[in-house]
């Protein structure tokens, strides 16, 4: 893969490690920015969309994260 501005969304699949329906359903739900083109009107999505959406991500992570402290149980200590 190039460092061409436009991703299709099988090479949107490869990156995120998802499948293609999967980032299909991304860019149609809206959660990831992409456009049609062409007569067939085939998706593409910019790769500085895709690198806003991976950023939106680790922040909407890292919130949950805060959110939802991990919790040690107390019968999982060592004696």
């Amino acid at each position: 893969m190039s460092s061409e501005r436009f991703l299709l969304l099988s090479d949107v699949a490869d990156l995120l490690n998802i499948s293609s329906s999967q980032a299909y359903a991304l860019v149609r739900s809206g959660e990831l920015a992409a456009i049609k083109v062409g007569g067939r009107g085939q998706w593409r999505v910019e790769r500085s969309k895709l690198e806003e959406y991976i950023e939106r991500q680790y922040a909407q992570t890292a919130e949950w994260v805060r959110e939802n402290p991990l919790i040690e149980r107390e019968d999982a200590e060592s004696p």
